[in-house]
């Protein structure tokens, strides 16, 4: 399948150490029916100097300055300057195998109609001195109809271990399923903001491949990313998210959302906690009771059980339930020691 034109989507920002790393990755690709956008989000640093000193080296690359505005706003003007009939999302800080696109590229539908399908690889959490493999919890296979329809799209959200991982990155997306969806990705959700991408996309797709080994995508776990930070604003972006994966359920019709959605969000819920016992100062106590006391969230939590098999996440599970001075305490001296 190598006359089908790949758009390969960068969003840029403060990554000048990394970002010849990762272009370099996108221009060595065997597949070469490809266009690579590199969209820099208003980056302080020398990235929009690098971006462009790539684009001049190679025609398939295309630049787009823009204001800072995010990583959502990044790659959604990426796909509005992209031309592909599908798109790849790779973030500045991380690499791919030579090969991947070839490889990925071999699994799509024969004939010129728009088949709806992404295609997904595995990847590689890599930290200094350490490689860990991720794999997708659906095992390897081409689906399509009823089971997709049915068993694996009733079950997308609200597990601890999800079927199909919700990054935007590490698949290939058919053009339609992220322009059609683009609509629901809001750039102030800071925290699993891919969400709100790929669950429409997948709920709209008729072909999801999952592919064998295919470990071809390098995240790079960069302990100064913002991602990895306290976020004074987290928890009012997973009210967001909540909100919004409710509504995607709702206008895709199914029946089984209102459950996926609430199960989500108290596994949402745990992250907001973490990140408040992690990295909140003064107050934290008191957030943390907040949130675990806000009326929508014990209706939810109330009403809804999840199977929670790590062991931090069980001690967050506990204190969502029972937000206790003194549980509350415990659990941010056992994290503080992990750090």
């Amino acid at each position: 399948m190598g006359n089908r034109k790949i758009s390969i989507i960068v969003p840029v920002y403060r990554t000048q150490e990394y970002l010849g790393r990762c272009v370099d990755s996108l221009v060595n690709q065997t597949y070469r029916e490809t266009e690579i956008v590199l969209v820099d989000d208003g980056s302080p640093d020398k990235c929009p100097k690098i971006c462009d000193d790539y684009g001049e080296r190679d025609k398939r690359i295309r630049v787009v300055h823009k204001e800072n505005g995010g990583l959502v706003s990044a790659w959604q003007a990426g796909v509005k300057a992209s031309t592909g009939e599908y798109l790849c999302f790779v973030d500045s800080d991380d690499w791919v195998e030579g090969d991947m696109l070839e490889k990925m590229a071999a699994f799509l539908s024969e004939g010129e109609d728009d088949k709806k399908e992404i295609i997904c690889c595995n990847f590689v959490i890599n930290r200094p001195g350490k490689e860990t493999e991720h794999f997708h919890g659906l095992k390897p296979g081409i689906y399509e109809g009823e089971y997709l329809q049915g068993e694996i799209k009733d079950n997308l959200l609200g597990h601890e271990n999800r079927k199909i991982s919700m990054s935007r990155c590490m698949k290939l997306f058919s053009r339609s399923l992220i322009e059609d969806n683009i609509k629901y990705s809001n750039p102030r959700i800071t925290m699993a903001e891919d969400v709100n991408i790929v669950l429409p996309a997948l709920l709209d797709c008729k072909r999801v491949v999952i592919m064998e080994g295919a470990l071809f995508y390098h995240y790079f776990y960069n302990d100064v990313s913002m991602v990895h930070k306290y976020d004074s604003k987290m928890y009012e972006g997973i009210k967001t998210l909540y909100r919004t994966i409710k509504e995607i359920y709702k206008a895709k019709g199914r029946v089984s959302g209102a459950g996926q959605a609430d199960r989500e969000y108290i596994y949402l819920l745990l992250l907001a906690l973490k990140n408040e016992i992690r990295g909140g100062e003064k107050g934290y106590g008191n957030r943390v009771k907040s949130i675990c006391q806000e009326t929508e969230n014990r209706e939810v939590i109330g009403s809804n059980r999840v199977s929670v098999l790590d062991k931090g996440n069980r001690l967050l599970y506990f204190l969502l339930r029972h937000p206790w001075g003194w549980a509350i305490a415990g659990v941010r001296m056992g994290f503080l020691m992990k750090k």
